[in-house]
């Protein structure tokens, strides 16, 4: 491992720090800052001349300032002669713009692609992408990992009866996320009928599937934003006589609303990873943080050493 360098942005300092302790590497020593009108300076304190680098940074709020951060930082690692650069976003900004619904709008999610490949990024390693299909955006590499390992040693380490548990999907496209954690989890499946009626806005009106009476209910996701539609699900739970409910994210983007629906809304427990760093108005009672440094470390580790990423999963 002594040719690989790991550098972090200014998005997560905490969870570079994680992966580095637990690859048993030291911290690269890069220096970044804002000029008085704004604009990023960066500079690579050591020689990466030749070096695999790995540049930790997620794009969660602020996304603009800390995507342009990252292309930055992707640039001048190329112009310092790195063998070889890979982008670690452990969240992706923009993943929700990732197809025209409707005529005369970007795909988004696509050009952050382009941004990010024509920058110099060699690779790019990244956790539980909105649609899966955002990796063929690439022109290079992409290893996508996933939190659901972590989430489920969690909840097995609770020793829940399988007999009243129900997996729940909050809308029709996580229904095969949550196929997975009831094949590694036991119990029973539903899913909440989701209708949107626009980008802020969703309704949830029925239960498909399973009886919630009296049983316990995991909702599993991949980004809590507003949190609307995951409130809205656990209320129509807690309707249907749900004992307790409990939720589970990758990512808390906890923006707007956010916080104030989740103290109000009938959730046992929010299991978030910290793929994003949570502030301390942000940190509820009923937030649990699991860290994803082992997996994104392991992950670091295979790439490095040219070993499958995939198998972390097998």
């Amino acid at each position: 491992m002594k040719d690989i360098k790991i550098f972090s942005g200014r998005a997560n300092p905490e969870l570079s720090t994680r992966i580095c302790e637990y690859l048993g590497l030291p911290l690269g020593h890069i220096t970044l800052g804002d000029f008085p009108d704004g604009e990023i300076a960066c500079k690579i304190e050591e020689d990466i001349r030749g070096r695999d680098v790995f540049l930790i940074q997620p794009t969660g709020p602020p996304v603009n300032n800390n995507l342009m951060e990252l292309l930055i930082m992707i640039e001048s690692c190329k112009r310092a002669s790195a063998e070889r650069v890979t982008a670690v976003m452990p969240y992706y900004g923009y993943a929700r713009q990732d197809r025209k619904d409707e005529g005369r709008v970007p795909i988004t999610a696509k050009l952050v692609a382009n941004l990010i490949t024509r920058a110099g990024a060699d690779r790019v390693l990244t956790m539980d992408l909105h649609a899966a299909q955002i990796q063929g955006f690439f022109d290079v590499p992409v290893d996508h990992l996933y939190a659901a390992p972590v989430m489920n040693e969690h909840f097995n380490s609770k020793d829940l009866p399988s007999e009243e548990l129900v997996i729940v999907s909050p809308d029709e496209g996580s229904i095969k996320r949550a196929l997975g954690h009831v094949k590694r989890l036991g119990g029973s499946l539903a899913i909440v009928d989701k209708r949107r009626s626009s980008a802020e806005k969703t309704s949830q009106e029925n239960i498909i599937g399973g009886p919630v009476e009296g049983k316990v209910v995991l909702m599993f996701d991949d980004i809590i934003s507003t949190a609307g539609s995951i409130c809205g699900a656990a209320k129509i739970l807690d309707r249907n006589g749900a004992k307790e409910i409990h939720v589970a994210a990758t990512h808390g983007v906890l923006c707007g609303p956010a916080v104030s629906r989740m103290q109000e809304a009938p959730i046992t427990s929010l299991v978030l990873t910290d793929t994003l760093p949570l502030s301390e108005s942000q940190l509820l009672p009923k937030i649990v943080v699991l860290s994803v440094a082992s997996l994104l470390g392991e992950g670091i580790k295979r790439i490095h050493r040219n070993e499958s990423v995939s198998r972390l999963f097998d």
